[in-house]
């Protein structure tokens, strides 16, 4: 069997910020539902802080046609900024996404997913 261990190295994303492009994994914080403010003194809802993969970029244009720099967006097109920007939600923090099991890479595409499979499963592949 592959070694499946791997180590995270959490940036502060007031420090610095990722590559465009970059997925990665994303601790974001904020307060849910983010809507929930009785007046401008007292939050209501729930405070959180999770983690969730998302991908960086220097420019994104959302789907109302808002443009956003240096920020986060998730797979649903949801755009966070780093921590200390105006935000309902921000990141905290962001780690490079681990390699694949048993590999160096992040992606395999076509006939090269059943190999990589094979390998970090430590098996044969069937004949």
């Amino acid at each position: 069997m592959a070694n499946l261990n791997t180590d995270v190295t959490w940036v502060d994303a007031r420090e610095r910020l990722p590559r465009s492009g970059t997925p990665v994994a994303a601790a974001i914080t904020g307060r849910y539902p983010a809507d929930s403010t009785a007046d401008s003194d007292a939050a209501l809802g729930e405070e959180f802080w999770l983690v969730m993969p998302m991908y960086f970029t220097t420019l994104h244009w959302s789907e109302d046609g808002a443009e956003h720099r240096d920020c986060f967006v998730d797979s649903d097109g949801v755009v966070r900024l780093p921590y200390g920007l105006a935000s309902d939600e921000t990141v905290t923090h962001w780690a490079e996404l681990p390699t694949l099991p048993g590999g160096m890479t992040r992606l395999v595409l076509g006939e090269g997913v059943q190999p990589a499979l094979q390998k970090a499963w430590g098996t044969r592949p069937a004949t």
